[in-house]
């Protein structure tokens, strides 16, 4: 009876070595090839548009010349219904209802899963964007919007970047690769693709209508998610990605399959 039950339950360190066993997973060397060119491109584009942009901030020209024409017509835009949904969003996107829905998505995906490396993923890029929006915004200390034009309560401080739009782009953009980068259909991931990018849309333009954002702030985010994005896809890709025939950790990591 003993026996029976230990084998029909592994022991908890068992359970525990498995849960961090990396999953990994078999794909063709030309897809493994492409997702590090992917890392590679997005980490670039990323580091050089967000150099326009802080160059742009430094010297108050390039990508800055968008901010007063577009924080103008937001204003003329306000209505008490529109508000209020802005306002939603804010708070959504926001620092103390962001960082719960990160915690509980992390904490019952490292739960539900077989393994818990891509919840970990999640967690550390979520810490790295907000480790950097408070290295840039400290070292670059731009003035916010005029506090008569906020309309949720006066923030003195620094604009640039966004910290509310950085972590809705790192969330959405690096929650919707680590869950889609394991299925073998196209469509399902440009569509959750597109509807990460209509969050960040709606994170965006909520700080920028409440007047508490440049459009360059929000565009600059955007630009660092891209390097934390790329980060994340080629850390994946080196320690999951692996070629039939190539070592693996344990046979409870291993994909089933080969993608094509």
């Amino acid at each position: 009876m003993t026996e029976d039950r230990s084998r029909k339950s592994p022991h908890w360190w068992r359970v525990f070595h498995d849960k961090f066993v990396v999953e990994e997973r078999f794909m063709s060397a030309d897809s493994r090839k492409n997702l590090y060119r992917i890392a590679v491109t997005l980490m670039i584009v990323g580091a050089v548009l967000f150099s326009l942009a802080l160059t742009g901030v430094l010297g108050k020209d390039g990508l800055t010349f968008m901010d007063e024409p577009v924080r103008a017509w937001l204003v003329t835009q306000r209505s008490e219904p529109l508000t209020a949904v802005m306002i939603f969003l804010a708070i959504v996107f926001g620092p103390v209802a962001l960082p719960i829905i990160v915690l509980v998505v992390t904490v019952a995906w490292g739960i539900a899963a077989k393994h818990a490396w891509r919840p970990m993923l999640l967690a550390g890029a979520m810490l790295t964007g907000v480790a950097l929006a408070q290295i840039i915004g400290r070292s670059v200390g731009r003035q916010r919007p005029p506090l008569d034009l906020m309309l949720f309560g006066p923030d003195v401080t620094f604009s640039f970047p966004s910290g509310h739009v950085l972590g809705a782009c790192d969330f959405l953009l690096v929650t919707t690769f680590l869950i889609f980068s394991r299925r073998q259909s196209t469509w399902p991931a440009v569509a959750a693709f597109a509807l990460a990018v209509f969050g960040i849309f709606l994170a965006s333009i909520s700080r920028l209508y409440l007047g508490y954002h440049w459009v360059s702030d929000a565009l600059a985010s955007l630009f660092i998610s891209f390097v934390v994005l790329g980060a994340v896809i080629a850390l994946d890709t080196w320690r999951t990605a692996r070629i039939p025939g190539e070592q693996i950790t344990g046979e409870l990591s291993k994909a089933d399959t080969v993608e094509s």
